[in-house]
Formats: C-alpha cells, structure tokens, sequence
C-alpha cells in the first residue's frame, strides 16, 4: 500500500487515537472564518483554545468558537494560559469543564513571567497534582527537563509538552538534546509546545522521536495562514514516518558511496 499522510501510527493521548500528530491553537487569527479555514487545512483534530480569551459561550451575545469548529468534529483543548499561580490554573480549567460539559482533556500552563512565558515548574507540579486527583486527564506545557517531565508523568498526567523555544518566538527547537532526554525519560507522549516557526521546525520535532507538536502564532502570523497551515500538516506527517522509517546512521569521518563499488566497468583512458 502506498504511504500517505495518514499512513504513521496514530497519536493516542488518554486511550484516544488520532490520526493527526499536529495540535493548533485557535488564537491571534484575523476573523473566526480565518480561524475555521486555517484549523481546516492542518488538519488538526485537537485544537486548543485560551478559556479566559476565547468565547466558549460565556457571552451568548458575541460569536463563538463552538459555531465554527464544531465539538463533534473536534476535540477541545482548553488551557489556562495567561495564569501565573497553581490556583488560578485550576480554576480556569475547572470552568472549562464547566463550559464544556465535563470535557477533561485540559492543557495545563503556568507561566513564570510575563516577558519570557516560561513555565513556573513549582507552580505547574502544584496544580497537576490537584487536577489529576479532580479526574482531569492533563497534557502539561513544561521545561525542556527530563526530571520534571518524569515527576509529571508520575503524578499522572497524560502527556508533556516541553517548549522548543519562547512562545511565539518562532526560534525553533534550540536544545535538541534536551528534548531527546525528555523523550527517552517518559513513556507517555512528549509533544514540542512554543517556539515552532516554521515547517521545518516541526519536522525536526517530529524527526527527533517527538509524538506531535503543538502550534498557534507560527500558522497565525503567518502571511498566508491558510497555506501555512497545510505546509505544517505534510511537515509533521513528513517528520514522523521519517523517525518511523529510520534514518541512515551519520558518518563524521567517512564517505560512503551512493552506488557499489563491486563489478564496475573498467574504462581505459583515451589517447
């Protein structure tokens, strides 16, 4: 059977396969048709969405999401972006829970401050420890620290997100190794979170053995949204069935041949 984009191994996150490995926000966009047309082209089945910022219903009077990127077609990722205490995380999601029918699949975030966005990893221990006990299955967005990583999986949650770089820095994936060690200290499913900014970003991420990646500002800042959106689908899919395929090993001292040196055709020189 020939290989497609669909043809890698499922994503499986909480006992759930997905098809696709790529995971899109669903801020900063010009207009929610861009947000839906943008979503469409990635095709993503998981998009995440900022509670405090995003209207889920709360405001019956102002356009939804939800009439845009319909729940039975996509599963929500509410996450508690923009809070800074373990207590604010978990409020911002027990309301999104609230919003959207028991939904317990929540992305987990606490940011240590407001120029960097890095992730307060005291504070995020602090709230995974309460979600997991509340019955949330919890995807963290976390330091690129294999020791954190496994005291999360530990507590329970359901995946770790370790940055590749600032949020919305578009720098890419600056400490591979890093990343490697996180992956090879879990066994559940490591996905590269901020700092992707373009598509060759993303399929390093996945060509270094990550399970997917998570995107908002590298297709929505973009200068074709739509467009980028799609070049971040074949990306992912392009990285993970070449981590499945398994590359040639690297050789820093010696050069090997395209073709056999056996049975070659002597030429002799012309005079």
């Amino acid at each position: 059977m020939a290989h497609t984009e669909q043809a890698v191994t499922p994503l499986v996150i909480a006992g759930r396969a997905y098809a696709s490995r790529l995971l899109v926000g669903t801020g900063k966009y010009r207009d929610l048709e861009e947000t839906r047309q943008a979503v469409a082209a990635s095709g993503a089945e998981i998009v995440t969405v900022a509670v405090r910022r995003t209207n889920l219903g709360q405001d019956p009077a102002a356009p939804s999401l939800l009439d845009v990127l319909p729940p039975e077609r996509y599963t929500y990722l509410p996450n508690s972006a923009g809070c800074y205490t373990a207590e604010d995380a978990v409020r911002t999601l027990r309301l999104a829970r609230e919003l959207l029918d028991g939904h317990a699949l929540v992305k987990l975030e606490v940011l240590g401050d407001e120029r960097t966005l890095y992730p307060n990893m005291p504070e995020t221990l602090r709230a995974a420890e309460v979600l997991v006990r509340d019955g949330f299955q919890v995807m963290v967005y976390c330091a690129d620290d294999p020791i954190q990583a496994r005291r999360l999986q530990d507590i329970g949650c359901v995946a770790v997100m370790p940055l590749a770089s600032l949020i919305g820095s578009g720098m890419g994936i600056l400490n591979p190794w890093n990343v490697r060690l996180v992956i090879d200290a879990v066994s559940i499913p490591v996905l590269v979170d901020a700092g992707v900014g373009t598509a060759s970003d993303a399929a390093i991420a996945m060509e270094l053995g990550c399970d997917g990646v998570l995107m908002n500002t590298a297709i929505a800042q973009a200068r074709d949204p739509v467009a980028m959106a799609r070049a971040m689908r074949l990306a992912v899919a392009s990285g993970r069935l070449a981590h499945e395929a398994g590359r040639m090993p690297m050789k820093h001292y010696a050069a090997s041949p395209s073709s056999p040196g056996d049975g070659l055709i002597a030429v002799g020189r012309s005079r």
